[in-house]
């Protein structure tokens, strides 16, 4: 027996960064979209853990226990008292070190497999609980949608939204390590007060109405100018993205894939197409949102 569930990417529509606190961690407004680009995580019964892979960057993703679907599956099993025997296998079509929740996605996704596989009857909030002890993103890998992440991003509340709204996203040519993005963020904010991080009132209409033009104008990302920083080169594909006609663009999260938010399916094919031609990123993907979180298939 096996079981395989799909977990979504994600995109910041708004990443609202605090000072750093004394653990090192920051407190974020973080608004989150899920999208329709999809890791599947597939557990299957085996003699010891282990962990293979798939797929595009499948030669980046650690095969050990930092993997952080590995890191869920011994997690669940030291709750319930047993041994995390499981084979894990994941498919990946999310980007690796993308800004976008690969890893977050495997782990939530890793987590509802071995709860399905081996009956343990964990409740959501006990998911969800163990899910924040994994990572800031994880929680939201798991419930999907849209929701507004306090805290280090691990609260939830989810959020209305009145529509689906139309993305391109360019893969760059490496990734971005989220850890040293942040450290930029305080190198950059050193000697200035930084405020408060709260959501954004304008945003959180323009989702719920479904309004994309709203929403174009209302993104932000704290973070953006760090990744930008660190990887100059960005802003080139945000200035393509542009050009081509996207509402707006911005680096997804910590980066480095770019996000561009278009008006409908068909803009959003012309911005991919130009995207493609204009030789400052990997590859390019469409995609909508919001989602559904981590699913059993």
């Amino acid at each position: 027996m096996s079981v395989t569930v799909r977990v979504p990417a994600k995109v910041n529509v708004q990443l609202a960064v605090g000072a750093a606190r004394p653990d090192g961690f920051h407190d974020l407004a973080n608004v989150f979209l899920a999208v329709g680009l999809y890791d599947e995580v597939t557990v299957t019964p085996a003699d010891e853990l282990r962990v293979t892979c798939e797929g595009p960057d499948a030669a980046e993703v650690p095969l050990d226990r930092t993997n952080l679907a590995a890191r869920a599956a011994i997690a669940l099993a030291a709750r319930r008292g047993i041994e995390p025997n499981v084979h894990i296998h994941i498919a990946k079509d999310i980007p690796v070190a993308g800004g976008m929740a690969g890893g977050s996605a495997d782990g939530a996704g890793a987590l509802l497999a071995c709860n399905t596989l081996w009956g343990t009857g964990a409740s959501r909030a006990e998911l969800l609980a163990v899910c924040a002890e994994l990572g800031s993103d994880v929680p939201f890998s798991l419930v999907g949608g849209t929701a507004l992440g306090v805290g280090r991003g691990e609260q939830l509340t989810a959020l209305e939204t009145g529509g689906t709204f139309h993305w391109v996203f360019a893969m760059a040519e490496r990734g971005l390590s989220t850890p040293a993005v942040f450290r930029e963020f305080d190198r950059l904010a050193e000697g200035r007060e930084i405020p408060e991080p709260v959501a954004s009132a304008e945003l959180l209409e323009a989702l719920a109405k479904g309004d994309v033009e709203a929403l174009a104008a209302a993104v932000s990302n704290d973070l953006q100018p760090a990744a930008l920083s660190l990887f100059p080169e960005l802003a080139d594909t945000l200035e393509a993205g542009r050009g081509a006609g996207a509402l707006t663009a911005l680096v997804s999260g910590s980066g480095p894939t770019t996000a561009f938010l278009a008006r409908d399916a068909e803009s959003a094919e012309k911005v991919a197409a130009a995207l493609r031609s204009s030789g400052t990123c990997r590859a390019v993907r469409t995609a909508e949102g919001p989602v559904a979180g981590a699913t059993v298939v």
